[in-house]
């Protein structure tokens, strides 16, 4: 449950920020902004934030620093985005050093697909198999590329 002086803080706190715009010569787009609620309640109250007299609208998710956050907390968006962002650049990987010995692919592995697959682990650990499967398989797929085995088939597994 929402209390009321918490939104009515929240909301002073926005309206601080708009003078702190105008104190630091900077300039803030409410129609960027969004409101994220965190929770798995089904009951939601409104959420009537504004700054510079908009409206902020409410989102289920967002993206912040490169984590896709949802409103029920879940993962599986993250995950989803992750594994295709890994297999894009797998793939890229791999054609690129396709003819390259296994060193070059293992540095290929590790400067630029393990990074992408691994970015955030901590924020969004998947518990679901189906999140797990996927994780594994294109992790299995670059081990495979990163240590120079099966080089005639790297198609999609």
């Amino acid at each position: 449950m929402i209390i009321n002086s918490n939104m009515e803080n929240l909301q002073k706190n926005l309206d601080s920020l708009v003078w702190w715009e105008f104190e630091n010569v900077m300039k803030i787009n409410p129609s960027k902004c969004k409101i994220i609620r965190f929770t798995i309640a089904r009951v939601k109250g409104p959420l009537n934030y504004s700054l510079k007299d908009t409206l902020i609208s409410e989102a289920s998710s967002c993206k912040y620093l490169g984590i896709i956050l949802n409103s029920d907390l879940s993962s599986a968006d993250q995950v989803n985005y992750a594994v295709k962002k890994t297999w894009k650049t797998l793939h890229f990987a791999m054609r690129i050093f396709e003819k390259g010995n296994s060193n070059s692919k293992s540095l290929a592995y590790i400067s630029l697909v393990l990074p992408i697959h691994e970015y955030g682990v901590a924020c969004w650990d998947p518990y679901r198999e189906g999140l797990i499967s996927a994780l594994n398989t294109v992790q299995k797929k670059a081990a495979k590329f990163a240590n120079h085995k099966n080089c005639q088939n790297f198609g999609v597994a």
